[in-house]
Protein backbone atom coordinates (compact mmCIF):
# COMPACT_ATOMS: atom_id res chain seq x y z
CA UNK A 1 0.00 0.00 0.00
CA UNK A 2 1.26 3.37 -0.88
CA UNK A 3 1.50 6.00 1.25
CA UNK A 4 -1.29 7.98 0.18
CA UNK A 5 -3.74 4.97 -0.14
CA UNK A 6 -2.98 4.55 3.29
CA UNK A 7 -3.92 7.99 4.58
CA UNK A 8 -6.71 8.02 2.00
CA UNK A 9 -7.71 4.62 4.22
CA UNK A 10 -7.03 6.25 7.31
CA UNK A 11 -9.17 9.20 6.71
CA UNK A 12 -12.10 7.67 5.57
CA UNK A 13 -12.74 5.41 8.34
CA UNK A 14 -10.56 6.35 11.65
CA UNK A 15 -11.63 9.04 13.83
CA UNK A 16 -9.22 12.05 13.19
CA UNK A 17 -8.00 12.15 17.15
CA UNK A 18 -4.44 12.58 16.18
CA UNK A 19 -2.23 15.34 14.44
CA UNK A 20 -0.15 12.69 12.58
CA UNK A 21 3.00 13.25 10.45
CA UNK A 22 2.70 13.17 6.69
CA UNK A 23 4.67 9.16 6.82
CA UNK A 24 3.52 5.78 6.89
CA UNK A 25 5.21 3.39 9.30
CA UNK A 26 6.08 -0.16 7.63
CA UNK A 27 8.24 -2.27 9.81
CA UNK A 28 11.52 -1.75 12.31
CA UNK A 29 14.41 -3.28 13.12
CA UNK A 30 16.13 -2.04 16.26
CA UNK A 31 15.80 1.68 16.37
CA UNK A 32 15.30 1.91 12.59
CA UNK A 33 12.06 2.41 11.17
CA UNK A 34 11.42 2.14 7.43
CA UNK A 35 8.16 4.03 5.68
CA UNK A 36 5.94 2.75 3.23
CA UNK A 37 8.20 3.93 0.66
CA UNK A 38 11.06 2.46 1.81
CA UNK A 39 12.60 5.93 3.18
CA UNK A 40 14.63 4.91 6.57
CA UNK A 41 14.48 6.60 9.50
CA UNK A 42 16.43 6.88 12.69
CA UNK A 43 13.51 6.62 15.56
CA UNK A 44 13.99 8.75 18.71
CA UNK A 45 10.07 8.08 19.75
CA UNK A 46 10.33 4.37 20.51
CA UNK A 47 6.28 4.90 20.04
CA UNK A 48 6.15 7.51 22.94
CA UNK A 49 8.71 5.34 25.20
CA UNK A 50 6.70 1.83 24.37
CA UNK A 51 8.71 0.18 22.42
CA UNK A 52 11.39 0.00 24.99
CA UNK A 53 13.29 -2.70 23.66
CA UNK A 54 13.90 -1.80 19.91
CA UNK A 55 11.99 -3.30 16.87
CA UNK A 56 11.76 -6.76 16.04
CA UNK A 57 13.64 -7.73 19.31
CA UNK A 58 14.48 -11.66 18.54
CA UNK A 59 14.02 -12.28 22.37
CA UNK A 60 10.95 -10.23 22.77
CA UNK A 61 9.37 -11.63 19.55
CA UNK A 62 10.12 -15.59 20.57
CA UNK A 63 8.43 -14.77 23.91
CA UNK A 64 5.55 -13.46 22.44
CA UNK A 65 5.38 -15.71 19.74
CA UNK A 66 5.69 -19.03 22.43
CA UNK A 67 3.33 -17.75 24.43
CA UNK A 68 0.44 -17.04 22.06
CA UNK A 69 0.95 -20.47 20.58
CA UNK A 70 0.40 -22.08 24.04
CA UNK A 71 -2.10 -19.61 26.04
CA UNK A 72 -3.67 -15.88 24.31
CA UNK A 73 -6.16 -15.53 27.07
CA UNK A 74 -8.21 -17.22 30.10
CA UNK A 75 -9.00 -13.77 32.17
CA UNK A 76 -8.20 -13.55 36.00
CA UNK A 77 -10.75 -15.98 37.25
CA UNK A 78 -7.98 -18.57 36.64
CA UNK A 79 -4.51 -18.26 37.93
CA UNK A 80 -1.44 -18.56 35.09
CA UNK A 81 2.33 -18.69 35.39
CA UNK A 82 3.81 -15.67 33.16
CA UNK A 83 1.90 -12.25 35.10
CA UNK A 84 2.64 -14.51 38.21
CA UNK A 85 6.35 -14.80 37.51
CA UNK A 86 5.99 -10.79 36.36
CA UNK A 87 4.66 -9.95 39.46
CA UNK A 88 7.39 -11.51 41.21
CA UNK A 89 10.41 -10.42 39.10
CA UNK A 90 8.87 -6.03 39.70
CA UNK A 91 8.73 -6.87 43.53
CA UNK A 92 11.79 -8.21 43.94
CA UNK A 93 13.62 -5.66 41.95
CA UNK A 94 12.22 -2.70 43.38
CA UNK A 95 11.29 -3.68 47.03
CA UNK A 96 7.60 -3.44 46.29
CA UNK A 97 5.12 -5.69 47.89
CA UNK A 98 2.70 -6.64 45.27
CA UNK A 99 1.36 -5.89 41.68
CA UNK A 100 -2.06 -5.50 39.51
CA UNK A 101 -2.04 -5.26 35.98
CA UNK A 102 -3.74 -3.63 33.74
CA UNK A 103 -3.78 -2.54 29.77
CA UNK A 104 -3.14 1.58 29.81
CA UNK A 105 -0.99 4.07 31.76
CA UNK A 106 -4.20 6.22 32.53
CA UNK A 107 -6.05 2.99 33.73
CA UNK A 108 -2.94 1.85 35.40
CA UNK A 109 -3.26 5.39 37.41
CA UNK A 110 -6.78 5.22 37.97
CA UNK A 111 -5.73 2.04 39.72
CA UNK A 112 -3.50 3.90 42.26
CA UNK A 113 -6.53 6.47 42.35
CA UNK A 114 -8.25 4.06 43.70
CA UNK A 115 -6.39 2.19 46.17
CA UNK A 116 -5.30 5.74 48.05
CA UNK A 117 -8.65 6.41 48.44
CA UNK A 118 -10.08 3.03 49.25
CA UNK A 119 -6.92 2.79 52.08
CA UNK A 120 -8.03 6.37 53.20
CA UNK A 121 -11.28 5.00 53.22
CA UNK A 122 -11.08 2.35 55.59
CA UNK A 123 -9.07 4.66 58.08
CA UNK A 124 -10.58 7.44 57.88
CA UNK A 125 -14.11 7.01 55.99
CA UNK A 126 -15.24 8.72 52.91
CA UNK A 127 -14.45 12.88 53.43
CA UNK A 128 -10.75 12.06 53.21
CA UNK A 129 -10.42 10.94 49.27
CA UNK A 130 -8.71 14.21 47.28
CA UNK A 131 -5.35 13.93 46.01
CA UNK A 132 -3.30 16.67 45.43
CA UNK A 133 -0.88 16.68 41.87
CA UNK A 134 1.30 19.01 40.31
CA UNK A 135 1.03 21.90 38.20
CA UNK A 136 2.63 21.08 34.48
CA UNK A 137 1.89 17.50 35.69
CA UNK A 138 -0.33 14.47 33.05
CA UNK A 139 -2.09 11.37 34.01
CA UNK A 140 -3.95 10.08 31.23
CA UNK A 141 -6.70 10.54 29.10
CA UNK A 142 -9.80 9.66 31.28
CA UNK A 143 -11.87 11.85 32.63
CA UNK A 144 -10.79 10.99 36.28
CA UNK A 145 -7.06 11.29 35.33
CA UNK A 146 -7.47 14.50 32.87
CA UNK A 147 -8.82 15.78 36.28
CA UNK A 148 -5.82 14.98 38.00
CA UNK A 149 -3.41 16.50 35.08
CA UNK A 150 -1.89 19.46 36.11
CA UNK A 151 -2.78 21.69 32.85
CA UNK A 152 -5.27 23.87 32.07
CA UNK A 153 -5.41 22.77 28.01
CA UNK A 154 -6.46 19.42 28.87
CA UNK A 155 -9.50 20.98 31.52
CA UNK A 156 -12.08 21.41 28.46
CA UNK A 157 -15.00 19.58 26.77
CA UNK A 158 -15.43 16.94 28.70
CA UNK A 159 -17.55 18.38 31.28
CA UNK A 160 -17.91 17.66 34.39
CA UNK A 161 -14.86 16.34 35.44
CA UNK A 162 -14.43 14.04 38.23
CA UNK A 163 -14.16 16.10 41.48
CA UNK A 164 -11.61 15.80 44.53
CA UNK A 165 -8.22 16.41 42.94
CA UNK A 166 -6.45 19.84 43.95
CA UNK A 167 -2.78 21.08 41.75
CA UNK A 168 -0.21 22.73 43.95
CA UNK A 169 2.94 24.33 42.28
CA UNK A 170 5.84 22.02 41.76
CA UNK A 171 9.10 22.38 44.06
CA UNK A 172 6.84 24.70 46.69
CA UNK A 173 6.65 22.99 49.84
CA UNK A 174 4.49 25.88 51.22
CA UNK A 175 2.11 25.29 48.46
CA UNK A 176 1.17 21.80 49.35
CA UNK A 177 0.94 22.59 52.96
CA UNK A 178 -1.37 25.16 51.89
CA UNK A 179 -3.83 22.94 50.02
CA UNK A 180 -3.04 20.01 52.03
CA UNK A 181 -6.23 19.83 54.33
CA UNK A 182 -8.18 17.07 56.04
CA UNK A 183 -9.83 15.94 53.26
CA UNK A 184 -6.22 15.11 51.43
CA UNK A 185 -5.71 11.07 51.37
CA UNK A 186 -2.62 11.08 48.96
CA UNK A 187 -0.20 13.16 46.62
CA UNK A 188 0.27 12.01 42.89
CA UNK A 189 3.56 13.47 41.07
CA UNK A 190 5.92 12.08 38.06
CA UNK A 191 9.08 12.29 39.05
CA UNK A 192 9.58 13.45 35.08
CA UNK A 193 7.18 15.90 33.95
CA UNK A 194 7.52 14.22 30.19
CA UNK A 195 4.44 15.41 28.62
CA UNK A 196 5.13 18.85 30.30
CA UNK A 197 8.39 19.78 28.46
CA UNK A 198 10.20 17.04 29.97
CA UNK A 199 11.24 18.55 33.44
CA UNK A 200 12.32 16.59 36.49
CA UNK A 201 11.37 17.14 39.61
CA UNK A 202 13.52 18.47 42.30
CA UNK A 203 15.19 15.64 44.26
CA UNK A 204 14.65 17.94 47.71
CA UNK A 205 11.38 18.55 46.98
CA UNK A 206 10.69 15.01 46.73
CA UNK A 207 12.43 13.76 50.04
CA UNK A 208 10.34 17.18 51.67
CA UNK A 209 7.27 14.97 50.35
CA UNK A 210 7.69 11.69 51.39
CA UNK A 211 8.53 13.33 54.80
CA UNK A 212 5.02 15.10 54.91
CA UNK A 213 2.85 12.51 53.35
CA UNK A 214 4.23 10.21 56.28
CA UNK A 215 3.90 12.81 58.84
CA UNK A 216 -0.31 13.08 57.36
CA UNK A 217 -0.36 9.17 56.42
CA UNK A 218 -0.96 10.67 52.96
CA UNK A 219 0.33 8.10 49.90
CA UNK A 220 2.73 8.84 48.10
CA UNK A 221 1.74 7.64 44.76
CA UNK A 222 4.83 8.10 41.75
CA UNK A 223 3.08 7.80 38.07
CA UNK A 224 5.84 6.06 35.92
CA UNK A 225 3.75 5.28 33.27
CA UNK A 226 6.69 7.48 30.85
CA UNK A 227 10.19 6.76 33.22
CA UNK A 228 9.56 3.36 34.49
CA UNK A 229 11.47 0.43 33.06
CA UNK A 230 14.40 1.55 32.22
CA UNK A 231 13.79 5.14 30.88
CA UNK A 232 15.52 6.64 33.19
CA UNK A 233 19.10 4.21 33.12
CA UNK A 234 17.24 2.74 36.48
CA UNK A 235 14.65 0.38 36.86
CA UNK A 236 12.21 2.60 37.93
CA UNK A 237 12.63 6.53 38.62
CA UNK A 238 12.16 6.34 41.91
CA UNK A 239 15.29 4.20 42.77
CA UNK A 240 17.31 7.08 42.00
CA UNK A 241 15.17 9.53 44.35
CA UNK A 242 16.21 7.55 47.45
CA UNK A 243 12.45 7.18 48.11
CA UNK A 244 9.88 3.96 48.57
CA UNK A 245 6.27 4.88 47.25
CA UNK A 246 3.15 3.10 48.36
CA UNK A 247 2.25 2.83 44.98
CA UNK A 248 3.89 3.23 41.35
CA UNK A 249 2.01 3.24 38.14
CA UNK A 250 4.22 1.67 35.26
CA UNK A 251 3.23 1.20 31.25
CA UNK A 252 5.02 2.27 27.87
CA UNK A 253 7.90 0.34 27.97
CA UNK A 254 6.87 -2.89 30.18
CA UNK A 255 6.01 -4.80 27.23
CA UNK A 256 8.29 -3.80 24.72
CA UNK A 257 5.28 -2.56 21.85
CA UNK A 258 2.56 -4.61 23.44
CA UNK A 259 -0.63 -2.96 25.32
CA UNK A 260 0.14 -3.47 29.51
CA UNK A 261 0.48 -1.07 32.62
CA UNK A 262 -0.43 -1.61 36.43
CA UNK A 263 1.05 -0.74 39.51
CA UNK A 264 2.96 -1.61 42.36
CA UNK A 265 1.93 -1.65 45.86
CA UNK A 266 3.96 -0.90 48.81
CA UNK A 267 4.15 -3.03 52.09
CA UNK A 268 1.36 -1.19 53.54
CA UNK A 269 -1.04 -1.15 50.96
CA UNK A 270 -0.33 -4.63 49.92
CA UNK A 271 -3.92 -6.02 50.96
CA UNK A 272 -6.00 -2.20 50.42
CA UNK A 273 -8.16 -3.88 47.17
CA UNK A 274 -9.55 -7.27 47.72
CA UNK A 275 -11.96 -9.36 45.48
CA UNK A 276 -14.25 -7.28 43.77
CA UNK A 277 -12.65 -3.82 44.23
CA UNK A 278 -11.07 -3.93 41.51
CA UNK A 279 -10.41 -5.46 38.23
CA UNK A 280 -10.07 -5.88 34.49
CA UNK A 281 -10.40 -8.11 31.76
CA UNK A 282 -7.48 -8.14 30.10
CA UNK A 283 -5.09 -6.69 32.29
CA UNK A 284 -2.16 -9.34 33.18
CA UNK A 285 -2.95 -11.08 30.09
CA UNK A 286 -0.36 -14.24 29.08
CA UNK A 287 0.77 -13.07 25.73
CA UNK A 288 1.60 -9.66 27.22
CA UNK A 289 3.07 -10.60 30.67
CA UNK A 290 5.22 -12.77 28.73
CA UNK A 291 6.57 -9.81 26.31
CA UNK A 292 7.21 -7.67 29.78
CA UNK A 293 9.34 -10.76 31.25
CA UNK A 294 11.27 -10.88 28.15
CA UNK A 295 11.46 -7.05 28.36
CA UNK A 296 12.59 -7.12 31.85
CA UNK A 297 15.13 -10.36 31.32
CA UNK A 298 16.50 -7.73 28.63
CA UNK A 299 16.83 -4.58 30.48
CA UNK A 300 19.28 -6.36 33.20
CA UNK A 301 22.14 -4.46 35.30
CA UNK A 302 24.75 -4.07 32.30
CA UNK A 303 22.04 -2.76 29.48
CA UNK A 304 20.84 -0.59 32.51
CA UNK A 305 24.42 0.62 33.19
CA UNK A 306 24.62 0.75 29.06
CA UNK A 307 21.66 3.29 29.23
CA UNK A 308 23.10 5.52 31.83
CA UNK A 309 26.48 5.61 29.53
CA UNK A 310 24.29 6.54 26.42
CA UNK A 311 22.34 9.10 28.35
CA UNK A 312 25.37 10.75 29.84
CA UNK A 313 26.89 10.86 26.51
CA UNK A 314 23.97 12.15 24.53
CA UNK A 315 23.45 14.71 26.82
CA UNK A 316 26.62 15.73 26.65
CA UNK A 317 27.11 16.04 22.85
CA UNK A 318 23.59 17.79 23.09
CA UNK A 319 24.89 20.64 25.32
CA UNK A 320 28.02 21.45 22.75
CA UNK A 321 25.16 22.31 19.93
CA UNK A 322 25.51 26.12 19.58
CA UNK A 323 21.94 27.38 17.78
CA UNK A 324 19.71 30.14 18.24
CA UNK A 325 17.05 27.84 18.63
CA UNK A 326 18.15 25.76 21.27
CA UNK A 327 17.19 27.36 24.93
CA UNK A 328 18.75 24.10 26.98
CA UNK A 329 18.97 20.42 27.72
CA UNK A 330 16.84 18.93 30.78
CA UNK A 331 15.62 15.51 31.51
CA UNK A 332 16.69 12.15 32.79
CA UNK A 333 18.35 9.18 31.43
CA UNK A 334 17.23 8.54 27.64
CA UNK A 335 14.48 10.65 28.21
CA UNK A 336 15.58 14.03 27.18
CA UNK A 337 14.05 17.54 26.47
CA UNK A 338 15.57 20.31 24.61
CA UNK A 339 14.20 23.74 25.16
CA UNK A 340 13.23 25.02 21.79
CA UNK A 341 13.02 29.20 20.79
CA UNK A 342 12.63 30.72 17.36
CA UNK A 343 10.53 28.19 16.00
CA UNK A 344 7.94 25.65 16.92
CA UNK A 345 8.60 22.38 18.23
CA UNK A 346 6.70 20.55 15.26
CA UNK A 347 8.30 22.65 12.90
CA UNK A 348 11.82 21.50 14.11
CA UNK A 349 10.44 17.94 14.19
CA UNK A 350 9.15 17.65 11.29
CA UNK A 351 12.18 19.00 9.99
CA UNK A 352 14.02 16.05 11.30
CA UNK A 353 11.60 13.40 10.07
CA UNK A 354 12.68 15.05 6.44
CA UNK A 355 16.17 14.20 6.93
CA UNK A 356 15.78 11.09 8.57
CA UNK A 357 14.71 11.31 12.28
CA UNK A 358 11.96 11.01 14.18
CA UNK A 359 11.55 13.32 17.19
CA UNK A 360 8.56 13.90 19.91
CA UNK A 361 7.41 16.83 20.97
CA UNK A 362 6.28 18.04 24.68
CA UNK A 363 4.76 20.90 26.69
CA UNK A 364 6.62 24.40 27.03
CA UNK A 365 7.95 24.27 22.93
CA UNK A 366 10.24 20.91 23.76
CA UNK A 367 11.71 18.71 21.37
CA UNK A 368 11.09 15.29 23.30
CA UNK A 369 13.89 12.72 22.43
CA UNK A 370 13.02 8.36 24.29
CA UNK A 371 15.47 6.29 21.86
CA UNK A 372 14.93 2.62 22.35
CA UNK A 373 16.92 1.77 25.20
CA UNK A 374 18.79 -0.77 23.15
CA UNK A 375 19.27 1.88 20.97
CA UNK A 376 23.64 1.53 19.53
CA UNK A 377 25.82 4.49 19.70
CA UNK A 378 26.18 4.37 15.76
CA UNK A 379 22.38 4.72 15.63
CA UNK A 380 22.97 7.84 18.37
CA UNK A 381 25.46 9.39 16.35
CA UNK A 382 23.50 9.35 13.24
CA UNK A 383 20.22 10.95 14.91
CA UNK A 384 22.74 13.32 16.38
CA UNK A 385 24.05 14.29 13.15
CA UNK A 386 20.35 15.58 11.66
CA UNK A 387 19.85 17.05 15.19
CA UNK A 388 22.94 19.40 14.67
CA UNK A 389 22.12 20.08 11.31
CA UNK A 390 18.21 20.94 11.76
CA UNK A 391 19.19 22.75 14.78
CA UNK A 392 21.70 24.56 13.22
CA UNK A 393 19.74 26.06 10.01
Amino acid sequence: MTFEELRTLNDTYVLNTYSRFPIGIDRGEGAVLFGTDGKRYIDFTSGIGVCSVGYANPKWAEAVFDQCMKLGHISNLFYTEPPARLAEALCRRTGMAGAFFANSGAESNEGVIKLARKYSFDKYGRDRATILTLNNSFHGRTITTLAATGQEAFHNYFFPFTPGFRTTPTNDMAGIDAAGGPDVCAVLLELVQGEGGVYPVPQEFVHELAVRCAERDWLLLIDEVQTGVGRTGTLFAFQQYGILPDAVSFAKGIAGGLPFGGFLAGERCRNVLGPGTHATTFGGNPVCSAAALAVLGILNEETLAGVREKAAWLRGELNKIRSPYVTGVRGLGLMLGIGIQGATNKELAGRCMDEGLLVLTAGGNAIRLLPPLTITRAELEEGLAVLRKVLAE
